[in-house]
């Protein structure tokens, strides 16, 4: 189920709302400017599965998103719990950073936790398959996939040359909690 808690920057342990309805959580981000939908997730893929088979699978959604927004690319990120590199993937999204684009991530299974780092607050969104999420370029934040990652998720860019992060040099990623797939949901 899809979450959005939301923080002051100051105190990373106690919510000052979490929301559990899809509508409400996009109520709530479309207020901050942040797009949020459920789709479809119609075509079964596994985490792990190759960028080719998933593309294959979403190919029309793919390229509607790309003729509706002017994307130029497309990638996929895929993990598997035993992937062999999951600790320094999961390291490499965990720092507050930026893009100069917007980031768009369409979750076509597993989950992934975003933390939007917005004004004095964060907004930690919890997208699980079916969620589609479009950070605004400029926006601070990260991602944590989890210890034991598993998900599928497509990217959209309108850089050609695809993911590109600005770090921010912050250290507020280090004080929220960090995504526990399993643990109980507040």
């Amino acid at each position: 189920m899809s979450r959005l808690r939301i923080f002051e920057e100051t105190q990373p342990l106690q919510p000052l709302s979490s929301l559990h309805d899809h509508a409400a959580i996009a109520r709530e981000l479309a207020a901050a400017g942040v797009r949020f939908e459920r789709w479809r997730a119609g075509h079964p893929v596994t985490p792990g599965a190759g960028q080719d088979e998933v593309i294959a699978a979403y190919r029309g959604d793919i390229d509607r998103l790309m003729a509706e927004e002017g994307y130029r690319a497309v990638d996929v990120i895929s993990l598997a719990p035993d992937h062999p590199d999951r600790e320094t993937l999961r390291k490499k999204f965990l720092d507050e950073h930026t893009h100069a684009e917007d980031e768009v991530r369409f979750f076509v299974a597993g989950s992934g936790l975003f933390s939007l780092h917005l004004g004095t607050r964060v907004y930690e969104v919890l997208c699980e398959q079916g969620d589609l999420i479009g950070v605004p370029d400029g926006t601070r934040h990260w991602f944590d996939m989890g210890p034991t990652p598993s998900f599928v998720a497509i990217r959209l860019f309108t850089n050609a040359a695809g993911w590109v992060a600005q770090f921010t040099g912050s250290d507020i990623a280090l004080r929220f909690p960090r995504y526990e797939p399993g643990q109980a949901a507040a």
